[in-house]
């Protein structure tokens, strides 16, 4: 699409970019309108991803056998250009655009989408998928290909859910800290996305203190209040460092800090309720640390209300490259 583009190609290839994977769904649908707003904030342009791998292909029912493989790409690619000339209606432009500041790729492939759109990725600052799609088990709250693409994608992801709307009232971002190298990249990312939303940022810290099914914790030092100090210290720490590593002049967002008593998961879920996004580490300082995907990550991709991203800590050279190629093979 848009072979047109005059653009110099140094300027194309300088340019961010946005991948996301569409098959048909209603959980599709909202990524990729997620996926233009994003394209137009950080004046990226935008590849659009969709499968017909011979088990996966949609033409309005259940999966059936069709030998002709050449057919059933003609007919996604008209449906995939319909949704996108529908979505793209409906996304707001910046004022006195006529034409979409983005330049849109089309990419069909015949590999699994999982597989295609971690590739695609690896050169992508932001891949976008719906939390399911149109797998064997829809009525999952998390699809396979959601769940493949936040935990191996190297770029940050966001995970859009069909009932995901335009958020009402101030612009709001929210993401979780809690001292982790995996939180640190998090509320870095969270403050490019407030800057660009020109929303306020909600910095989340949580503490919890331990039951022994006795009354003699509740007498225990350090205190409840000492504990809630000590997270938001934490959190004021983390928050100012990472500040402090901004280039100079650089934009930042109105920055609230709050230490709140309650499992992460639980609590980013409920702070996230009217939020235009949710931001989280891939992993956290929990018990399993080694995991590619956290707890709390994981929990907040399923049942957070709204658009989730999902960050990785910074990771770079060969070790990165390969890492990618390797969970990219079907």
């Amino acid at each position: 699409m848009d072979a047109n583009d005059t653009r110099p190609s140094d300027e194309l290839a300088s340019r961010p970019r946005v991948v996301v994977g569409v098959d048909g769904s209603a959980g599709s649908r909202s990524a990729l309108g997620y996926a233009m707003r994003a394209a137009v904030q950080r004046g990226a342009d935008l590849d659009v991803v969709s499968s017909y791998a011979p088990d996966l292909y949609w033409m309005g029912g259940a999966p059936v056998a069709i030998p002709d493989m050449g057919s059933v790409r003609d007919d996604i690619e008209k449906r995939v250009l319909d949704m996108i000339g529908d979505v793209r209606s409906d996304v707001e432009m910046p004022p006195g655009t006529d034409t979409p500041p983005f330049r849109t790729n089309l990419i069909l492939s015949p590999e699994p989408p999982a597989a295609e759109l971690l590739r695609r990725s690896r050169d992508g600052d932001l891949l976008v998928v719906g939390s399911r799609g149109r797998g064997a088990v829809r009525s999952a709250l998390l699809g396979s290909v959601a769940l493949h693409c936040v935990t191996h994608a190297p770029c940050p992801v966001v995970v859009v859910h069909p009932t995901v709307g335009e958020p009402g009232g101030t612009p709001r971002v929210v993401v979780g800290v809690d001292g982790s190298d995996a939180a640190r990249a998090a509320f870095a990312a969270a403050i490019d996305e407030a800057v660009q939303r020109n929303s306020e940022l909600d910095v989340v810290a949580t503490y919890a203190v331990v039951d022994y099914w006795t009354d003699l914790y509740s007498v225990v030092i350090p205190s409840v209040d000492e504990i809630r100090s000590d997270a938001r210290r934490a959190a004021e720490e983390q928050v100012t460092s990472v500040l402090q590593e901004r280039p100079m002049g650089s934009a930042a967002p109105v920055v609230r800090i709050e230490a709140v008593e309650g499992a992460a998961s639980d609590v980013l879920v409920e702070r996230a309720r009217g939020a235009d996004l949710l931001v989280v580490g891939s992993r956290g300082r929990g018990a399993v640390r080694a995991l590619l995907l956290g707890s709390v990550a994981l929990h907040c991709a399923m049942h957070a209300p709204g658009a989730v991203m999902v960050v990785h800590p910074q990771r770079s050279g060969p070790a990165k490259t390969q890492e990618a190629a390797d969970h990219a093979q079907p």
